[in-house]
């Protein structure tokens, strides 16, 4: 439980009664923090914190971060991107009447690179971009590739 007042009579006979050796139970009197940075406190922050205060250079209004955004996913993971059940269906053979769609770009993958191999199960692939090897690799299964913009 907090006392009312603080008890100096324990502090009597140590120097500093427990406000230390530099400050002595004064404020700050050069203000606190960065305060001062550009008046009283100049010379310190121009010598130790070049660069601090200002500004450099132009700002690049209407930038595109996004602009080489191309995400990849190999051949041999595009099954893994189809559900488990709708997968199990297709790879054992009991669903042959309709190519499962896959669409990349809401999966978060922009382009389709030829690396592994593919189930000779038709599939339809919609992607941005498609290399040369994952397009014959999937024609080559049955499938068909579909460029979206």
């Amino acid at each position: 439980m907090p006392t009312r007042f603080s008890k100096t009579r324990k502090h009597r006979g140590h120097v500093s009664a427990g406000y230390g050796r530099i400050g002595k139970h004064r404020k700050s009197p050069g203000g606190r923090g960065m305060a001062g940075g550009q008046h009283h406190h100049r010379t310190n922050i121009d010598k130790f914190h070049p660069g601090y205060f200002g500004k450099v250079g132009m700002r690049y209004f209407h930038k595109t971060n996004q602009q080489f955004w191309k995400p990849t996913v190999n051949v041999d993971k595009l099954w893994s991107l189809v559900p488990t059940e709708q997968r199990d269906a297709y790879l054992s053979g009991k669903k042959t009447d309709v190519a499962p769609v896959i669409d990349l770009l809401p999966l978060g993958y922009s382009k389709v690179l030829g690396k592994g191999r593919l189930p000779q199960i038709p599939v339809v692939v919609r992607a941005r971009y498609v290399s040369r090897d994952a397009e014959e690799k999937i024609k080559a299964a049955g499938g068909v590739v579909e460029l979206v913009a």
